[in-house]
């Protein structure tokens, strides 16, 4: 009778299968709503932002009798849209959803969740595509719904005074679009200058004062200043809002509605791009 020994131990390697660009999706949808507070801050904001455009279409319709001819006949387009979407609105728009894009970034780097994340999927561009096509998405879903009810509401009450619009009226959709498509825009910059600064606050404090302290404190009157404002997504909102109205002849440089819609464009697609490219090229 003979017996075999193994001399050596055999080494039996499995290969695991890498990670699936719809599994990096699923994982970044589970990181986003797996705390109660990003869904309590959608949810605030959006009560507070329909809020606001339900309170102004409000006090038009309650000042109605005291407007002169003059008003009432320039109320539609101009007037009826300010009050589907007041700056308050546009404000609290670009407050709540760059601070919720730029936690999607900071948030990971602040509990160390990203050295996991980059352990398991080293392919860092892969995870940080996965997560900006997940806050696009969210966003954008988010930023049409607020819309759409502001300018439903609204245009509801102001036609107690036969002042509403319909969303086929001329101005109507460029205005909800411009309105929705804000909250993503908003969001790729806050994750854009979350991905570079890697801190909540100082992300948050940096986004609102490029987004809206800037802006602010531009004048439309100047060459440079207003070249500067056109640039921002805050004057691009702002204009897509009023469109070619008699309140941008006011300007001695005024902007186009094209070029409004390029400039959303551009904020968002560097928003991505850092927040893509910026983590891979970087230590964790």
């Amino acid at each position: 009778m003979s017996t075999t020994t193994l001399d050596a131990p055999v080494n039996v390697s499995i290969d695991e299968p890498r990670a699936r660009f719809r599994d990096l999706v699923s994982a970044e949808w589970i990181k986003l709503w797996s705390l109660r507070s990003t869904v309590w801050a959608f949810v605030a904001a959006a009560v507070v932002i329909v809020l606001f455009n339900v309170n102004a279409a409000y006090a038009d319709y309650s000042n109605w009798p005291g407007y002169s001819e003059e008003t009432r006949a320039e109320f539609i387009p101009s007037w009826a849209l300010r009050d589907a979407f007041t700056n308050f609105a546009g404000n609290g728009v670009v407050l709540a959803i760059s601070a919720i894009g730029a936690l999607t970034v900071t948030s990971e780097y602040s509990t160390g969740l990203i050295r996991t994340t980059f352990a398991a999927v080293p392919v860092r561009r892969s995870v940080m595509v996965a997560k900006v096509l997940v806050v696009t998405v969210v966003t954008t879903g988010y930023g049409a719904l607020s819309a759409g009810a502001s300018f439903f509401l609204t245009q509801a009450i102001l036609a107690g005074r036969h002042a509403g619009m319909s969303i086929t009226d001329p101005g109507a959709l460029r205005a909800m679009a411009g309105a929705a498509l804000l909250a993503p825009v908003s969001a790729l910059v806050g994750m854009g200058l979350g991905a570079i600064i890697r801190h909540s606050a100082t992300t948050i404090v940096t986004t609102v004062a490029i987004l809206l302290m800037l802006p602010i404190s531009l004048s439309g009157d100047h060459y440079w200043t207003a070249l500067i404002g056109h640039a921002t997504p805050h004057y691009a909102w702002t204009h897509l809002m009023e469109g070619d109205n008699i309140t941008w002849a006011h300007y001695a440089y005024p902007t186009t509605v094209a070029g409004a819609w390029i400039v959303y464009a551009v904020w968002a697609l560097i928003g991505a791009v850092l927040t893509v490219l910026v983590p891979s090229r970087r230590d964790v």
